[in-house]
């Protein structure tokens, strides 16, 4: 083991340190080349060693050079170094963090980690948090809580009853809404169809003068950081309609949400901590491997009650928190870790956030 494991960072240094001698696409000799993997499964156990040495002959020159400084597709980010040397370790440890006593140091880095976000990004400091694989189920999570308690106002109890019977949430969206969270609509029984879309300004922003007349139960999904313009909705404004009629207002801020832990974009998202909830990927500007997304609930009771598993052989009592409590899995990964190591390691400074969020690359 211990030779495998040498060789292994020795391929992923030589990989990191080529990529700007390489195209940032593949080509088609290396795409071609795949084909070596497709063998028939084989009936002798191969030497591990082997094994690796193939993924990195034929893999790497095939990858997509998403990990380095000229990538610029789909807002993806590359890996700060501390949070991919971050990931290693946590590879290494291999705990499946869903209960504190079951994984006591990756469960509570977790949770330090989830207070060092919500100060970081301006958000109550007692809302609940969900660390997830990305803002697809991020958004179903924060909704799911939200469905939880726009229906409990009502008497109805969602995760008990499901929703035959329940009384019909009407949902809100922008014109421009992006398609992870209207698939997050349809995960949790709400349809992506049956939404109500609401009109856009020239730059792709929710017009709050152009909500219809909504009635409880209601929930309203503003975006921060639309994908074609960058613009974000009016949060705040929204938020005072809807504490009119008692909705619930969800900010998918899938990139833009890190628009808040810098100083001189603050502003764009000014209002925003007025809402209920909030969705957001680790893997874009915070610069953390693959894959990491965040959801964080004001309402940390709505969220567990939305999440939480209990059963006699789990070992769930505890005065720490259970991260599983929280999301929709029960066995994950350790992602708070290399959050935490981003984090640890950008914080020196304002100044030093920006940098490393809008600007942080690998190399």
């Amino acid at each position: 083991m211990r030779k495998l494991l040498e060789t292994t960072p020795e391929y992923a240094i030589r990989y990191l340190e080529g990529l700007d001698a390489r195209n940032v696409a593949p080509t088609q000799e290396a795409i071609a080349n795949l084909i070596e993997f497709d063998q028939p499964l084989p009936n002798e156990p191969v030497d591990a060693e082997l094994v690796l040495h193939l993924l990195d002959e034929i893999g790497s020159p095939a990858s997509m050079a998403q990990a380095g400084s000229r990538f610029f597709g789909f807002v993806t980010g590359a890996s700060l170094p501390a949070a991919l040397a971050a990931n290693w370790l946590a590879a290494a440890w291999d705990q499946n963090c869903g209960l504190y006593r079951i994984t006591p140091a990756t469960a509570f880095l977790e949770q330090v980690a989830l207070r060092w976000l919500l100060d970081l990004l301006h958000l109550p400091a007692d809302c609940g948090g969900a660390f997830v694989t990305g803002a697809t189920v991020a958004n179903f999570t924060a909704l799911a809580a939200a469905r939880h308690a726009v229906l409990e106002r009502e008497g109805w109890n969602v995760e008990a009853d499901g929703l035959f019977g329940a009384p019909p949430i009407t949902v809100a969206v922008s014109e421009e809404v992006h398609p992870s969270l209207l698939k997050a609509l349809g995960l949790l029984g709400l349809g992506r169809s049956r939404v109500v879309k609401v009109p856009v300004d020239g730059q792709g922003r929710m017009r709050p003068d152009a909500i219809p007349t909504l009635t409880r139960p209601a929930i309203i999904c503003t975006q921060v950081g639309n994908v074609n313009t960058g613009a974000c909705d009016p949060v705040g404004e929204i938020c005072d309609y809807a504490k009119e009629v008692g909705a619930w207002v969800h900010v998918d801020g899938a990139f833009g949400l890190w628009a808040a832990a810098a100083p001189s974009l603050a502003h764009l998202t000014a209002g925003m901590e007025e809402a209920d909830s909030w969705a957001t990927d680790a893997h874009k500007w915070l610069n953390v491997p693959y894959d990491s997304g965040l959801a964080f609930v004001r309402d940390a009771q709505a969220l567990q009650a939305a999440m939480a598993i209990t059963a006699e052989y789990l070992p769930t009592v505890s005065e720490q928190r259970n991260p599983s409590d929280y999301t929709p899995e029960l066995s994950r990964r350790a992602r708070g870790v290399e959050v935490w190591a981003a984090l640890r390691s950008a914080l020196s400074s304002a100044e030093g956030i920006a940098r490393s969020f809008w600007f942080g690359r690998l190399n």
